[in-house]
C-alpha cells in the first residue's frame, strides 16, 4: 500500500469519524427542545429550560468544542447518555453489538453452506474434465448456465425483500418459526436466512466464476499427470482462487452488517442495526452515534480480516503481486442470451406504464384492502388506494431519482479515477459503509426523505466506477499510441481530453446505466426503513412497508411490491451476465 492510499484512507476514516461526533450540530435542529421533550413532554419550552439543556450537553460551545468533547468522551470509553432513556449509551450498544455478532455469525454459516452448495458442480465439472482430458469443457466458464445463474439471482435478492417472504411464507402462513424477537435458537433460523442466502449466492458466484479459468491453467494437468489426487488438485485450485477474491469476500461480510439493519427490523430482533434505526428516527443522537461508530467498526474490520488474509495466502513473495486471475472464456452475448433482460424489462415497462395512468392518491375507504378485480387489477391498500397505480408511479419517481445518483457516480468516478491511489483509499472507507447505515446517518442530519435517501446511495455507489475507471486510465496511458503522440509534441491537454477520456468515458458510462437496477434496490431499502421517500408518497420501498402490517388479511398488497422488486433483481442480474466485471458486486449499491 502507498503512502498516499494510507493518508487517503485514514483522512476519509477520520472524516466518517468526525461526521459523527458532529451530528447534533449537523443536524439543525435545536437538540436542547428534543431532549426536554423525550425527558419531559409536559414541560414548558421555556428558554431558561432550554439554555439549561444546552449548557448540560455542551452544545452552546460551537462545533469544534462539540467535537472534542464527544472524542475525549470516545478515548475514555464514554459515549454519553440517551437524550430519551437517560441510561448510558455504551452499555446499550454493546448489549446489541452481542446480538447483531450472533445473527451475523449465523449468517455467514448460511452464507458458505449456500456458497459450497452453488461450487460443488463447479468443482466435480473441473475435475472430471482433468480426470478425462476434457479440460476444454472443464474452463469453458459454464457456471453460467445452471448454478452462475441460481447464484446469480440469489445474490441480486435484496435482504429486506428476502426477510419479508420469509417472514410471510415461513412464519405467518405456514406457522413454522418465530416472527419476532430473539428467545431461542428458534429465532435465529429466519433471519440468517435471509442475510445469509443472498451473501452466500454472492460468495457462491464469485468462487464458479473463478474456478473455471484456474482448472484451465498448466498447473492442474501437470499435477494430475504426476498422479495428484482429484481432492488435492480441487484444494489447489480453490486456494488459488482465493487471494483475488478475499476482498470481495471482506464486502459480502459488510453488506451482511447493512442488511442486518433492515433484518433486525422486519424480525423485531434487539440487535444494534435495529438500536441505529430506532435512534435515528428518534432523535437520540449519542446512541445513533454509538450504534453508527459500532457498525461501522464491524465493516472496517471485517475489511482488514480480508485483507490480511489475502497477504497470508499470498505469502511474503508475492504481497505486492495483484495476482489476477485470467479471465475466463465466455460466449459472446447473442440474441438468446438477451431474452431474459428483455423479457423481464418488457414485464416492468408494462406495469410502470399501465399504473402511470391510474391516480395513485385517490383515497376511497369503502374498497379499502380489495382483493385484485378489474376495476383495481393489483387490489388496493388499507386507504382504497389503487396498488397498480401506486407502484407505476412509485417506479418513475425511483427510476428518475437512480438516474440522478447513476449520473453523479459517474462523473465523481471519471474525476477521481484519474487519482487511483486516493481514490481506492477513499474507497476502502466508502465500501465499509453500507448505504442503510449512511442512510441512518443522512436521515439524522437532514431528516428522512428521498433527498437525504439519494445522497445517502450517491455517497457509497462511486466506488466500483472509480476502480473501473482508474483501470481503464492507467491501461490508457501505457498504451504505444500515446508515447506516440507523446514524442510528436501533442500537449497533456490534447492527449488527455482527445484519447484518455474518450477511452475511458464509454465503458465506464456502461458499466454506470448497469448499476441503474441496483441503485433503484437500494433507494427501496431506504424507503423500506422509512428513511427514504415518505407518505403518501408512492414509493416501491415504502409501500412494501406499509402492507407488513395487514399482511395476513390482503397479502397481495404485499405480494404486488415484492414481485416488482424480484423483477428487478432479476432484470439487473440478468444484464449483468451480459457484461463481464461490470455486474453487480456488494459494495454498498443494493445491499
Amino acid at each position: 500500500m502507498s503512502i498516499t492510499t494510507a493518508t487517503a484512507r485514514a483522512a476519509a476514516v477520520l472524516t466518517v469519524v468526525a461526521a459523527i461526533g458532529l451530528l447534533p450540530w449537523l443536524s439543525g435542529r435545536d437538540a436542547a427542545l428534543s431532549v426536554l421533550r423525550a425527558r419531559s413532554a409536559e414541560q414548558e419550552p421555556t428558554e431558561e429550560a432550554l439554555a439549561a439543556i444546552r449548557e448540560d450537553l455542551g452544545l452552546g460551545a460551537g462545533p469544534l468544542s462539540l467535537l472534542a468533547r464527544w472524542a475525549g468522551g470516545l478515548l475514555r470509553g464514554d459515549l454519553g447518555h440517551s437524550w430519551v432513556s437517560g441510561a448510558e449509551v455504551l452499555p446499550s450498544v454493546l448489549a446489541g453489538l452481542g446480538v447483531s455478532l450472533g445473527l451475523m455469525a449465523a449468517s455467514l454459516v448460511v452464507a458458505l453452506l449456500v456458497a459450497v452448495a452453488l461450487c460443488v458442480p463447479t468443482v466435480l465439472r473441473g475435475v472430471r474434465g482433468v480426470h478425462g482430458g476434457s479440460r476444454r469443457r472443464g474452463s469453458r466458464g459454464g457456471t453460467r448456465e445452471g448454478g452462475g445463474a441460481v447464484a446469480g439471482m440469489l445474490a441480486s435478492v435484496p435482504e429486506f425483500l428476502l426477510a419479508t417472504l420469509l417472514l410471510v411464507v415461513l412464519g405467518v402462513w405456514a406457522g413454522l418459526l418465530p416472527t419476532s424477537g430473539w428467545q431461542g435458537p428458534s429465532s435465529v433460523v429466519l433471519p440468517a436466512l435471509a442475510m445469509g442466502v443472498p451473501a452466500g449466492g454472492l460468495l457462491g458466484r464469485l468462487v464458479a466464476d473463478a474456478l473455471p479459468a484456474v482448472f484451465a491453467e498448466r498447473w492442474v494437468g501437470l499435477w494430475r499427470a504426476s498422479g495428484v489426487s482429484a481432492p488435492r488438485v480441487a484444494g489447489a485450485a480453490l486456494r488459488r482462487s482465493l487471494p483475488a477474491l478475499l476482498p470481495q469476500f471482506g464486502l459480502v461480510a459488510v453488506a451482511v452488517t447493512g442488511g442486518a439493519v433492515a433484518v433486525e427490523t422486519v424480525f423485531a430482533v434487539p440487535g444494534i442495526g435495529r438500536t441505529a434505526l430506532g435512534a435515528a428516527k428518534a432523535q437520540d443522537l449519542p446512541l445513533l452515534q454509538g450504534a453508527v461508530l459500532a457498525l461501522l467498526l464491524v465493516g472496517l474490520t471485517a475489511g482488514a480480516l480480508a485483507h490480511l488474509a489475502r497477504l497470508r495466502l499470498l505469502g511474503p513473495g508475492l504481497r505486492d503481486a495483484a495476482l489476477a486471475l485470467p479471465a475466463p472464456p465466455r460466449a459472446p452475448a447473442g440474441g438468446a442470451r438477451w431474452l431474459l433482460p428483455a423479457a423481464l424489462g418488457t414485464v416492468l415497462l408494462v406495469v410502470v406504464g399501465w399504473g402511470l395512468t391510474r391516480d395513485p392518491l385517490t383515497v376511497d375507504v369503502a374498497t379499502r384492502l380489495a382483493a385484485p378485480s378489474w376495476a383495481h387489477p393489483l387490489g388496493t391498500d388499507a386507504l382504497g388506494r389503487d396498488v397498480l397505480a401506486r407502484l407505476g408511479h412509485g417506479a418513475a419517481a425511483t427510476v428518475g431519482i437512480a438516474l440522478a445518483v447513476c449520473l453523479f457516480s459517474y462523473l465523481f468516478a471519471l474525476v477521481i479515477g484519474f487519482l487511483p491511489e486516493v481514490s481506492a483509499g477513499v474507497a476502502d472507507v466508502a465500501n465499509a459503509l453500507p448505504p442503510v447505515i449512511v442512510g441512518v446517518l443522512v436521515a439524522a442530519a437532514l431528516g428522512p426523505g428521498a433527498a437525504g435517501a439519494s445522497v445517502a446511495v450517491a455517497l457509497v455507489s462511486w466506488p466500483p466506477l472509480a476502480a473501473h475507471a482508474a483501470a481503464l486510465v492507467q491501461e490508457t496511458r501505457a498504451a504505444g499510441f500515446l508515447t506516440a503522440q507523446k514524442a510528436i509534441g501533442s500537449t497533456r491537454r490534447w492527449v488527455l481530453t482527445r484519447h484518455v477520456l474518450p477511452s475511458v468515458a464509454g465503458p465506464v458510462a456502461r458499466h454506470a446505466v448497469l448499476r441503474l437496477p441496483g441503485v433503484a434496490l437500494a433507494l427501496a431499502s431506504l424507503g423500506f426503513l422509512g428513511l427514504g421517500a415518505q407518505p403518501p408518497a408512492p414509493e416501491w420501498g415504502l409501500l412494501l412497508d406499509e402492507s407488513r402490517a395487514y399482511v395476513e388479511r390482503a397479502p397481495w398488497a404485499a405480494l404486488a411490491p415484492a414481485a416488482a422488486l424480484a423483477l428487478l433483481a432479476g432484470f439487473a442480474v440478468s444484464l449483468s451476465t451480459l457484461t463481464p466485471g461490470a455486474g453487480r458486486a456488494r459494495t454498498g449499491v443494493g445491499a
